[in-house]
């Protein structure tokens, strides 16, 4: 059993994003500093008791070149590091970063560290920066721990002005506000005020038969992601319904899970889903549920094959269904385990 009062040892991993970034007082350009240097940058750091290391990736990602290779790096990275550090901090562009904490959590199983991926809108070298804050804040969270010396956030998690949310639940809602991300249908598990407050309930806490954190890095990302919208064609909705090389679908429908009700468009969805391919439904609106019991349009994907996603957001219906579809070949397999509650991803 770890003293709770022991020196937490943090790892700082630099994926690339605004937060990183620092303006050249000759050029005014934007670039990279040394990570190595952290203590210098954000000096509020050396007030932890925390030992806090730093790993950059090499080349740096923009967030948006984003790739599941990123993701299999940075879980091995993390497995590799895991019996030297008490906490991982990724620092990630914002653009995809409930992307990446999504297939995260589904990648790292039997976690008992925290793993919370934050960045910033304005750089760190900004007057004005949100990254200080997120940054010093994140570092407290993944170095806390309980009187038993256990963490007391054991899972993937973003943290972001003031609230840490689950990986999985998260996801962008503002390009330009420092309150970029939201849970909508899961509460947050911690809110940071004059002190940092958990919401021990809403947290995952791993079993104690949970022994030694093993990471899936076969991921299939055989996806696509269609948005039902008013004037959609029949074409449209052929080539991704029926695409070659697609193996699974995510329907981004209306509502409760509603789509338009014309006999082509169901005949397509019919046909795909009797072709073999996975086709799972998630709701356009930023919070509430799939339930396609309730009107004749959702009744109709049910019959016709469709799997309701029910309150997953896209980014974690994404990630679900890489990890899933490289862990089995067999699709009704996915299809069973797909409306199973697996990381805290669905209400269920």
């Amino acid at each position: 059993m770890k003293n709770p009062f022991d020196k937490s040892k943090i790892l700082l991993i630099y994926t690339g994003g605004t937060i990183g970034m620092k303006e050249d007082p000759k050029t005014l350009a934007l670039t990279p500093f040394d990570f190595s240097q952290i203590l210098q940058e954000v000096p509020e750091l050396r007030k932890f008791s925390s030992r806090i290391d730093s790993h950059t990736f090499d080349p740096l990602i923009d967030s948006s070149d984003v790739e599941p290779a990123m993701w299999v790096e940075l879980a091995g990275l993390i497995s590799r590091k895991y019996d030297d550090y008490d906490g991982f901090i990724v620092l990630h562009g914002t653009d995809t970063m409930a992307y990446s904490a999504s297939a995260l959590s589904f990648m790292l199983d039997h976690l008992r560290k925290p793993v919370i991926f934050t960045g910033s809108q304005l750089p760190i070298g900004s007057l004005r920066t949100d990254g200080r804050e997120n940054l010093v804040s994140a570092v407290e969270i993944a170095a806390a721990k309980n009187m038993r010396g256990e963490a007391l956030v054991p899972e993937v998690s973003i943290y972001f002005n003031s609230q840490l949310i689950r990986g999985n639940r998260a996801t962008k809602v503002n390009s330009t506000s420092f309150d970029a991300f939201r849970s909508p249908n899961y509460p947050s598990l911690a809110e940071a005020g004059i002190s940092i407050r958990y919401h021990d309930m809403a947290i995952h806490h791993p079993s104690h038969q949970e022994r030694g954190l093993r990471i899936h890095t076969t991921l299939d990302t055989r996806v696509a992601i269609l948005k039902i919208h008013p004037g959609i064609t029949e074409q449209v909705a052929r080539n991704v319904l029926l695409g070659a090389g697609i193996r699974a679908i995510i329907i981004e429908t209306y509502g409760s899970g509603n789509a338009i009700s014309k006999p082509w468009f169901t005949s397509i969805v019919r046909e795909s889903a009797r072709s073999g391919r996975i086709i799972l439904n998630v709701t356009q609106c930023l919070a509430g549920e799939v339930n396609m019991d309730i009107y004749a349009t959702g009744k109709a994907l049910k019959e016709a094959g469709v799997i309701s996603g029910y309150d997953m957001t896209t980014e974690g219906a994404l990630g679900k269904l890489f990890f899933l579809m490289g862990e089995y070949s067999d699709n009704e397999k996915v299809k069973q385990l797909l409306e199973k509650n697996l990381k805290g991803e669905i209400s269920k």
